[in-house]
C-alpha cells in the first residue's frame, strides 16, 4: 500500500502507536514487528465488520469472535502494558544532539 489511503494511513498511525507502547520501533525484534502489522490489520478489518453491523448489514458474528479473540492474543503476546523507553540524561541529550 502506498499509504495515501485513509486506511493505510490509519493502519500506519496505529502500528506506530502501538511500537511505541512497546518501547519502540527500535526495541522490536522482527517477530514483534511481524506481530504489530497483523494486529492493526486485523483491528481495522474488525472495525469494518463492526461498521457494516452499525449500517444494519448482516456480518458472521462467529468470524467475528474469531478474529476479535485472534487479536486479543495477538495483543496479550505482544503485551497489554506499557513499556517505558530508556532516556537518556537532559546533558547527555544536549551533547548528542550537538555532536549532529
Amino acid at each position: 500500500m502506498d499509504g495515501r489511503t485513509t486506511l493505510a494511513r490509519t493502519v500506519r498511525s496505529r502500528y506506530d502507536a502501538l511500537a511505541s507502547d512497546l518501547g519502540g520501533l527500535d526495541q522490536l525484534s522482527y517477530q514483534r514487528r511481524s506481530l504489530c502489522k497483523r494486529a492493526v490489520w486485523l483491528e481495522a478489518l474488525i472495525e469494518q465488520q463492526e461498521a457494516a453491523l452499525a449500517r444494519g448489514e448482516e456480518v458472521n458474528s462467529g468470524a467475528l469472535t474469531q478474529q476479535t479473540n485472534a487479536l486479543l492474543g495477538l495483543l496479550k503476546t505482544l503485551g497489554l502494558d506499557r513499556v517505558a523507553r530508556d532516556v537518556p540524561e537532559l546533558h547527555e541529550f544536549i551533547a548528542k544532539r550537538g555532536q549532529k
